[in-house]
């Protein structure tokens, strides 16, 4: 069986992401599509709008064979780390294939673009610093520092985002020596950042929960922009919970955190570089809600996302001891199954006894330091509950089983 994988959020599933895994399937002939998917927080440093069980379940309704989770030490990081991250685990799981969407959605280009830049990586470095003490984010310096290094014949757009973590999927598949071939598919519809719903029946994810988080939830206002399946697990998880994730839920937690730790308490945490603690410390005791605080904060050198990463360790108490080693070693070690179809049952049946990593598919049977901080995130994430809706949210993520999804018989 041929196996090809994709890099996913489904932060909801949308009907961008089903056109994405149909022209996966389509075009690489795929017989088992492999989702690495981010669990209770994001790469942009936010909660995730609704469970990774409910979300698995999205994506196994909408085209996907087997899910795995992206650990938390990796799903919260920058585009290197996170991408990094997942083509360990596709490329763990016999993947053949990789499948990603860009706005440029030409392959050949990437695989140029990543063979210069391996080529001139020192001085890439050293514009990308001298670039940064001019006060930029780091994005910013190297996005400026690749088009002063390739000038007008530059081969791909880094400063677009899906481009930019397409980059680094090839990187790193180059990196870690896989025989995995990258493919992308180009992207349809609105942008990655839009915010306002389109005409069209093809949304950003971004202006989806834009609509459902400030528009009273109404499921009517993203109806066309997802598929059915979507909409009902949105329902479901809103009838059970009586919420959809978002930062404003957790403001509180943070803002308790920042006004009892002190700046040297803020200094072991993650992401905690050039006194940004005493900059977070300041400003948080007179911010009323989450965006407040964050509009305080930010800064030319600053990216909202950086700052919600940043946030967002804090939050969930995660040190640089602890993140230490996917920086050394960037790499998975372990596969957590959150859901698997019937042909990915029969896949993991032909290829589990040649699996370089351990397949995890129940928490009390497996240590690993990577697991505790996947499980201090969905302790973290349950916190917003009352009791006790909180204990029924928690058992959900030590208790249960990865989600078995049969197609021909859907309950």
């Amino acid at each position: 069986m041929k196996s090809v994988g994709v890099v996913v959020e489904y932060n909801p599933f949308h009907n961008g992401h089903l056109y994405h895994i149909e022209q996966t399937r389509k075009h690489t002939n795929a017989d088992c599509i492999v989702a690495v998917m981010s669990g209770n927080f994001l790469q942009r440093g936010e909660p995730a709008l609704l469970s990774k069980w409910y979300r698995t379940k999205m994506a196994l309704q909408g085209g996907a064979d087997i899910v795995i989770e992206l650990p938390y030490a990796f799903a919260t990081q920058k585009a290197e780390i996170f991408a990094n991250g997942s083509i360990s685990i596709l490329d763990a799981i016999g993947c053949s294939e990789m499948c990603f969407g860009s706005e440029h959605g030409t392959i050949i280009d990437f695989n140029k673009t990543v063979s210069y830049m391996i080529e001139n990586e020192e001085t890439f470095n050293i514009k990308i610093k001298n670039t940064v003490k001019q006060g930029y984010s780091y994005p910013k310096a190297a996005s400026l520092a690749y088009y002063e290094l390739e000038g007008q014949e530059s081969f791909l757009d880094l400063s677009r985002p899906n481009n930019i973590l397409g980059y680094h999927y090839v990187k790193a598949i180059k990196d870690q020596q896989s025989s995995m071939k990258p493919t992308t598919i180009q992207r349809t519809g609105a942008g990655y950042h839009d915010v306002e719903l389109p005409p069209e029946n093809i949304a950003s994810a971004t202006s989806i929960r834009k609509a459902l988080l400030e528009e009273e939830v109404s499921l009517e206002t993203i109806k066309q922009f997802v598929p059915v399946t979507t909409s009902n697990e949105l329902k479901k998880y809103l009838s059970e919970f009586q919420l959809l994730h978002s930062w404003e839920d957790y403001f509180s937690l943070l803002k308790y955190k920042l006004m009892t730790l002190t700046a040297k308490d803020l200094e072991n945490l993650y992401e905690m570089e050039e006194g940004l603690e005493n900059r977070l410390i300041s400003h948080i005791s007179n911010s009323h809600t989450f965006e407040e605080f964050m509009k305080k904060i930010k800064t030319k050198r600053y990216t909202w996302t950086r700052l919600q990463r940043a946030c967002c360790h804090i939050l969930t108490h995660t040190t640089k001891q602890q993140m230490s080693t996917v920086k050394d070693n960037p790499k998975a070690t372990y596969l957590r199954l959150l859901g698997m179809t019937v042909t990915g049952q029969r896949y993991l049946k032909t290829v589990k006894k040649d699996l370089s990593l351990p397949l995890v598919a129940n928490l009390s049977s497996y240590n690993d330091p990577l697991l505790e901080l996947d499980k201090k995130a969905a302790n973290t994430y349950s916190m917003i509950f009352p009791e006790p809706i909180r204990s029924k949210v928690l058992k959900l993520e030590y208790s249960t089983p990865p989600i078995r999804y049969n197609e021909e018989n859907v309950n």
